[in-house]
C-alpha cells in the first residue's frame, strides 16, 4: 500500500502502541485525536479532529492507504454519548473512508458486542457462534460498529475488519485476564495482520493473546496472519495469589462481557445525578 495508515485515537493506550510499533512493521502513521498528541515521533503526521465531524474526516483519510480507527469511549457511559460518540463517529469514519477511496479499514470492536454469549462447555468459542448480544451500551455501540462495517464491504466493496478486542493491558491485572488479556505487542500484531490480509472482505475476529486460558477460539485472526507471541499464564501464580482461583460458574468468568453484565453496569449508573 501507498499513503500512510491513518490512526484515529492515537492518543489513547491502544493508539500510543500502534504509533510505536507500526512503523517498525513498515507502515507510516498519520496520528488523529480530538487531543493533540504530546510524545511526537520522528516521521509521524499529526491532525487534532474530532472523528464526528465528517468534513474533518474526509480531509483526514485524503491519500490515507486505510484507517485504523480506535477512537471513541472505551467503556460503558451514558446513550447520548455512547450513541454520539461511538456510532456516529464510526458512520463517519467509514463514510470518510468510502469518499476519499480509501480500500481498507480497521474497527476496534469488542468483546462487548457478544457479551451476554455463555462460556462454551469445553472447546473454544468461535466468532460465527458469539452472534450480537450486547452487555451495554457500549456494547452496542460495538455491534453497530460491525454492521456499519458490514454495510460497506456489501455496498461499497471496501475491505473491513473487526477486531473483537479483550483485555488490552500493558499486564493482566485479574483472574479474569488470564483468558481474556491483549498484550501491546500482539495488539501490534493483530493490527497489522489485519492491515496486510489479502482481500479480508468483511471479518469479525477475536483479539487476544495467546493465552493458555483462553476461551476464545484464534482460528479466524490466524487466517489473517496473526501470530500472537504472549501468554498471560506468566502473571497467573500472583495474580491467583492474590485472587485465588477463578469461578468459572460466576459471571465474571462464566460470559464473554465479564463484570460488564453485572447490575453495576446498568445505564442508570452512568447517568449524572
Amino acid at each position: 500500500m501507498s499513503g500512510p495508515v491513518l490512526v484515529t485515537g492515537a492518543a489513547g493506550r491502544i493508539g500510543t502502541w500502534l504509533r510505536g510499533g507500526l512503523p517498525e512493521r513498515g507502515w507510516a502513521v498519520r496520528c488523529l485525536d480530538v487531543v493533540p498528541v504530546t510524545d511526537v515521533r520522528p516521521g509521524e503526521e499529526h491532525l487534532v479532529a474530532d472523528i464526528t465531524d465528517l468534513a474533518a474526516m474526509v480531509d483526514a483519510t485524503e491519500g490515507a492507504s486505510a484507517v485504523v480507527h480506535m477512537a471513541g469511549i472505551s467503556g460503558e457511559s451514558t446513550w447520548p454519548a455512547i450513541s454520539h460518540a461511538n456510532i456516529e463517529g464510526t458512520y463517519c469514519v467509514l463514510e470518510a473512508a468510502r469518499r476519499s477511496g480509501v480500500p481498507r479499514v480497521v474497527l476496534a470492536s469488542s468483546n462487548h458486542a457478544t457479551g451476554y454469549t455463555p462460556r462454551p462447555d469445553g472447546g473454544l468459542l468461535r466468532e460465527v457462534d458469539a452472534p450480537p448480544r450486547p452487555d451495554t451500551y457500549y456494547g452496542v455501540a460495538k455491534v453497530t460498529m460491525e454492521a456499519l462495517g458490514s454495510l460497506y464491504v456489501d455496498r461499497y466493496g471496501l475491505d473491513v475488519v473487526c477486531l473483537r478486542i479483550g483485555s488490552a493491558f500493558p499486564e493482566p491485572t485479574s483472574t479474569r485476564q488470564l483468558s481474556t488479556w491483549l498484550s501491546p505487542a500482539d495488539t501490534v500484531s493483530l493490527v497489522d495482520a489485519a492491515l496486510k490480509a489479502p482481500s479480508p472482505g468483511f471479518s469479525v475476529v477475536w483479539g487476544v493473546s495467546n493465552n493458555t486460558r483462553r476461551w476464545w477460539d484464534l482460528t479466524a485472526a490466524q487466517a489473517l496472519g496473526y501470530e500472537p507471541a504472549d501468554d498471560a499464564e506468566v502473571y497467573a501464580e500472583a495474580l491467583i495469589e492474590v485472587h485465588g482461583e477463578p469461578d468459572l460458574g460466576d459471571p465474571v468468568h462464566g460470559r464473554v462481557g465479564g463484570e460488564y453484565t453485572l447490575p453495576e453496569f446498568d445505564a442508570e449508573n452512568f447517568e449524572k445525578p
